[in-house]
């Protein structure tokens, strides 16, 4: 298990970065637990995580750059896998948000990018995919020396890039 320092910058799954700003020693019922208090970025919202819950919520460091090579290289193959059941298609999408890695917050916007171009998205996979590009935007902005906005426009050259030979449907 990694262990966190105040000032370390961490991911915390669905809600985006996050910086260790207090370590604490804390009694509850008896037992002693080591609690990370965490200020959430984008809504400046303070959190405090037993370390003991880390690994089951998907709290981890921040990518690397080798990282960021890796996600343009995946969102650059014309591979995506989509269940077009849409309750299926929800629900294994949902579980990939909540695991927190990068590459799975990249698989989902890549698939809804996808499907995007094929028929409207539900208003709910619209939301989905605006969270997951806003997280994985964050992430890559803070891990390497590109600002958001550069960042949102290579990602969606990159997928135009990717789908260029897609029929788009009617209706989108």
């Amino acid at each position: 298990m990694n262990c966190f320092k105040v000032g370390d910058r961490v991911i915390y799954p669905n809600q985006g970065l996050g910086l260790v700003v207090d370590v604490q020693e804390q009694a509850y019922n008896g037992e002693n637990f080591t609690v990370y208090h965490l200020r959430l970025v984008s809504s400046n919202t303070l959190v405090m995580v037993p370390l003991s819950s880390f690994e089951e919520i998907g709290i981890r460091k921040l990518i690397g750059n080798g990282a960021v090579k890796e996600i343009f290289d995946y969102l650059k193959n014309g591979e995506v896998e989509v269940t077009m059941n849409w309750k299926g298609r929800y629900k294994e999408h949902t579980g990939l948000m909540k695991s927190g890695t990068v590459l799975n917050m990249v698989a989902v916007l890549k698939s809804l990018y996808y499907l995007s171009l094929l028929k409207p998205l539900s208003f709910r996979e619209k939301k989905m995919m605006e969270k997951a590009k806003e997280l994985v935007v964050s992430e890559i902005a803070m891990a390497s020396s590109m600002s958001t906005a550069q960042i949102e426009r290579k990602i969606t050259s990159t997928l135009s890039a990717c789908f260029k030979d897609v029929k788009v449907g009617l209706d989108a």
